[in-house]
């Protein structure tokens, strides 16, 4: 189990949420996510106050993490570069990973990189494909016969950096553990899959969020609109208390209810915001929590 895996847990057993952890901290949010989902490790001091708050020794926290690898040192890496000339729409299918990481970039290029600290075989257990298809791109990532499911989702990350300025509707087809969107300036992105934690970070468009699973979702800062469409599940929003935005509720039976610092709260959301937060679906309920 990674750090961030570790953190994440004792931080839910001990009915905390991210705020509220980051407040005791004296950090940001942001940076519990970042922790959380492994993009990073805290330094020497939070990692000590981290010890002391949670009665664990420090050792037992970062006993798989000595070597303070973060996403982009791992220890085996698959790198897979395009370059386009144009604005595009983009076909998404990357079957299973632990984590998904979606970013956008200022330049023109399409960048795949497939890492794992454990599956030293990148290149010949995946195969990244970029086909330019007119106004399309699809990308795919194959998994070999050699590597089971199972392995795929315990260890492998995928990131993906996209162009912003050539970004037209994109379709994202994943099963993780951790989905991350970050600095994407989208039209239109809609994600078909399956993940249990979605990180939003300076967000731009529309984001189509098609999932069954309970979710946790930390909505950063953004601009347009997040469409929640599921069925039968409990999700959980985290918005920090900057973050504008409204609520609509679509679809049969769904409901929203909201909390402030953990407590029951009234409708904090603003009716005249641009910003939307939506849920469809059919009976399902979202939890809005600042």
């Amino acid at each position: 189990m990674t750090f961030g895996e570790k953190l994440r847990q004792t931080r839910k057993a001990s009915g905390l949420s991210q705020e509220e952890l980051a407040e005791k901290l004296n950090v940001s949010r942001q940076a519990i996510t970042k922790w959380e989902t492994d993009k990073g490790i805290p330094d020497i001091a939070n990692l000590m106050t981290i010890s002391n708050l949670f009665g664990i020794a420090m050792d037992d926290f970062i006993s798989e993490e000595k070597s303070a690898q973060t996403a982009k040192s791992r220890l085996y890496e698959s790198v897979t570069e395009y370059d386009i000339d144009g604005k595009k729409d983009f076909d998404i299918k990357l079957g299973s990973a632990k984590s998904v990481s979606i970013r956008g970039g200022g330049d023109e290029k399409i960048k795949v990189v497939l890492s794992s600290d454990s599956l030293q075989q990148l290149r010949q257990d995946f195969k990244t494909k970029i086909d330019d298809i007119k106004n399309r791109i699809d990308i795919e990532v194959h998994r070999a016969k050699t590597v089971g499911e199972t392995d795929a989702k315990e260890n492998l990350h995928i990131e993906i950096v996209l162009p912003n300025k050539y970004l037209g509707r994109t379709e994202l087809d994943a099963a993780c553990r951790n989905l991350i969107v970050n600095e994407l300036e989208c039209g239109n992105l809609e994600f078909g899959g399956r993940c249990e934690y979605c990180g939003i970070e300076n967000f731009s468009g529309i984001f189509e969020i098609d999932c069954n699973l309970d979710m946790e979702i930390d909505l950063g800062q953004f601009k347009g609109s997040v469409e929640i469409n599921q069925i039968r599940a409990t999700s959980r929003v985290l918005v920090g208390r900057e973050q504008d935005f409204r609520t609509i509720v679509k679809g049969i039976g769904n409901s929203v209810v909201y909390r402030d610092d953990g407590s029951p709260a009234e409708d904090f959301s603003k009716p005249d915001s641009e910003n939307i937060l939506e849920l469809c679906g059919m009976k399902s309920e979202l939890v809005i929590e600042r």
